[in-house]
């Protein structure tokens, strides 16, 4: 009886090590490990906004710098990196999400990101994918003009922090 005792707790130790996808945090499970410098030039973007790739760039520069093992390389063409992240912001929308009953005017909006996300190793290889990567943040709005810009600009920093986190998390944690 203990035997088997045993053998069932060997052989569910074995599954959950294996079967579960178990890896070092930091480390993607299909990154190859001789990946070690990630070269992530400025994203392109395809869309009107002022300075939203700019933003997410640096977002995914300091959440890669932050949470991984990679070393990552912000300028030059990628050369020097084992794999370079390319990122290009596709759509970005403002919709209004909610109204002041009492002034009929916009009370607060949704802002919509859509991006085309690629690592790319130096051979070549795809090692990560995702052509739809979306993300969306609400913010409020205001009666004066320039509290306007400066809550937009804001709330495009931190739709920047939070798609960075999921972006990385994604790359770490997506299973092939």
């Amino acid at each position: 009886m203990r035997r088997g005792l045993q053998g069932v707790v060997a052989v569910l130790a074995l599954g959950w090590t294996t079967g579960c996808g178990y890896h070092q945090a930091g480390a993607a499970a299909h990154i190859p490990v001789n990946v070690r410098t990630l070269a992530v030039p400025i994203f392109a973007s395809k869309v009107q906004a002022y300075n939203t790739e700019t933003v997410f760039t640096r977002a995914v520069v300091r959440e890669l710098n932050t949470r991984t093992r990679y070393r990552v390389l912000t300028s030059g063409d990628g050369s020097g990196a084992d794999a370079v992240l390319k990122g290009t912001i596709v759509s970005e929308t403002v919709s209004p999400l909610t109204y002041d009953s009492s002034s009929g005017q916009t009370s607060s909006y949704l802002v919509s990101v859509t991006a085309d996300v690629r690592l790319v190793g130096h051979d070549g290889t795809v090692l990560y994918k995702n052509d739809a990567f979306a993300w969306r943040e609400q913010y409020q709005s205001t009666q004066d003009l320039s509290g306007f810009v400066q809550e937009d600009g804001a709330a495009v920093r931190r739709m920047g922090q939070d798609f960075a986190q999921a972006l990385v998390s994604d790359m770490m944690e997506s299973f092939r």
